[in-house]
């Protein structure tokens, strides 16, 4: 989850935690010698060394790449030393640009929505329209390679910077057919994707008409978003919703409260955060909820952070039932903090929980009250018919 925020971060950290020293991330608490010594002498250390792999290492390397990997390689010790900790990183220039074009709802890339699995990166949803789509890539199939590198155990975000791009450009994906389990490489052009966030349609289920509102994201303008999906919901004659967050990584932490406001009251908890240099805040919505019709919230190992964060204020607050499978447990939230360099860190900042106090990540996610997995071999999606049932349960 991303705290909007512009905060310098000082040059200094490099230095001081390069000679291992971690003094709360602020080398202003050495005294005012040491400190300028400290700083001059290890930031000399690094460009010394930046210096002679450049000059002497037997293929050419750039000072920019260098730096990307010395900051890279910080945010790593970081996430290794704490071991809930697995969400701070750093963003090249270039990486920054694509992810907050995300964060805005449109991005260059392939378009679809995946998933971590065992052996790669599985295709949840192919958007309509996109580049993937016309490559004849479907939702079960499973990306294994990007450029010829195999996929396996890396982080999610470097495959994430791989796959995406500068409209017009290439990027060879091998693909695992989900059906005939037959792997093929593909070449597909990115272009500008516009993020289909959230979906609304009415179903008919043991005589009740029932609201079916799908998430995606948690970014900029996704609580006007969902507002308007339940109120499509609404004139469609919904008496009660289902409100689907699986696959749902998050987004911006106002977007989750504001989205919590879509259906509770005014002055209700959304979230508490935690944080050794921003204080404690307590988050409540903030004015009249636009829908007052019962919800049932699916979730699943991929609802995360922000999508995690509504999950918990529905059932905390407004006792909605949550079904599917646990939650991913997400307990801390990160900020933004901006580099000469045009790059960025994104570092965990403190801890969120939820409106009776649990943090995510120490209870191990959300655990639902109806348990339901969804069965991929079929063309059926079980999860959200169970959902759909409960539903009309309740109403009749």
């Amino acid at each position: 989850m991303r705290a909007r925020g512009a905060v310098a971060f000082a040059v200094a950290l490099a230095a001081l935690f390069a000679a291992g020293l971690w003094l709360g991330g602020h080398p202003g608490s050495l005294p005012g010698p040491l400190r300028d010594v400290f700083v001059e002498e290890t930031g000399g250390l690094s460009a010394e060394a930046a210096e002679a792999i450049e000059g002497s290492y037997y293929r050419s390397v750039g000072g920019q790449e260098l730096s990307n990997a010395s900051l890279q390689g910080m945010v790593r010790r970081l996430r290794q030393s704490n071991e809930e900790d697995r969400y701070s990183e750093y963003f090249s220039p270039e990486a920054l640009n694509r992810f907050n074009e995300q964060i805005e709802g449109h991005f260059s890339g392939i378009g679809v929505e995946i998933k971590r699995v065992k052996a790669g990166s599985e295709i949840v949803k192919v958007f309509r329209g996109s580049p993937a789509e016309g490559a004849g890539l479907e939702a079960g199939d499973t990306l294994v390679s990007v450029e010829g590198k195999p996929i396996g155990k890396r982080d999610s975000s470097e495959i994430r910077d791989e796959v995406v791009g500068p409209e017009g450009t290439q990027v060879t994906l091998g693909v695992r057919d989900g059906k005939s389990g037959e792997t093929k490489e593909v070449t597909i052009t990115r272009a500008q994707v516009a993020f289909p966030n959230v979906s609304a349609s009415t179903e008919e289920v043991a005589g009740k008409t029932l609201g079916y509102v799908r998430m995606l994201s948690f970014s900029e303008a996704a609580h006007a978003q969902l507002a308007r999906g339940v109120e499509k919901a609404e004139r469609e004659g919904a008496e009660g919703i289902v409100l689907d967050l699986r696959h749902n990584p998050g987004g911006l932490l106002d977007e989750a409260v504001l989205s919590a406001n879509v259906f509770l009251p005014k002055d209700e908890v959304v979230v508490r955060t935690r944080s050794r240099t921003q204080g404690n805040s307590v988050h409540k919505t903030a004015g009249d909820p636009s829908s007052d019709l019962p919800v049932v919230a699916l979730i699943d190992g991929g609802t995360a952070s922000a999508a995690e964060i509504l999950a918990a204020a529905l059932a905390d607050d407004a006792g909605s039932t949550l079904v599917g499978t646990r939650s991913y447990g997400k307990g801390l939230f990160q900020e933004e903090q901006d580099l000469a360099n045009g790059g960025a860190l994104k570092l965990s900042v403190g801890e969120f929980f939820t409106p009776e106090g649990v943090n995510l990540a120490k209870s191990h996610g959300i655990h639902p009250d109806v348990k339901v997995k969804d069965d991929p071999k079929t063309k059926a999606d079980e999860a959200k018919q169970r959902a759909l049932q409960v539903l009309a349960g309740q109403l009749g």
